[in-house]
């Protein structure tokens, strides 16, 4: 693991074993980083870096679970860019957690990048449950644009029209 500047030196400690073979040793790791909040997340941002899958797993669970509203670009970064579908998983899960900060940045992310099929897929998710949660007028043109046939083109000013009518005239990224 790359080294991680930080003014808490048990974060390092806490990160080492977050990746741990050991399941107890990492779920130790995760509580402790999650009691720890905001100290925490930019050594957990920068974990999601690292090779390993399991860390990446732990790291972006942990975030998850911390709900801290400026884990939201890391978790569309993983949307857009990790190979692993259960870290991208836990990326949807972290932004559906994140409620109307992540509905926010997963609508802004549709608008740039609806050309990434693993963002669509992950978007697909937050989208469909904050549907369920009271935002289907808005969300439901959405959903309708990327199940159609040509989702890169429809998507982005559908989900354009969604952050203007949610989020106010203007809303991008």
């Amino acid at each position: 693991m790359s080294p991680r500047p930080s003014d808490h030196p048990e974060i390092e400690r806490y990160l080492q074993h977050l990746g741990s073979s050991d399941p107890g040793r990492a779920r130790t790791s995760r509580e402790a980083l999650i009691a720890l909040g905001a100290p925490a997340l930019e050594a957990l941002v920068a974990a999601l870096e690292e090779k390993e899958d399991s860390l990446r797993w732990e790291a972006v669970k942990t975030l998850r679970d911390m709900g801290d509203p400026r884990a939201a670009p890391a978790f569309i970064r993983l949307l857009l860019e990790d190979p692993n579908p259960g870290i991208r998983w836990l990326a949807a899960e972290g932004l559906l957690r994140l409620d109307v900060d992540g509905l926010r940045a997963v609508l802004q992310a549709l608008v740039h990048h609806s050309d990434s099929p693993w963002l669509r897929e992950g978007a697909r998710h937050v989208l469909k449950a904050l549907a369920a949660r009271g935002h289907a007028t808005e969300l439901l043109p959405v959903l309708e644009a990327m199940d159609g046939l040509e989702p890169a083109l429809t998507v982005p000013p559908a989900a354009q029209r969604a952050l203007d009518s949610l989020f106010g005239h203007g809303s991008t990224a």
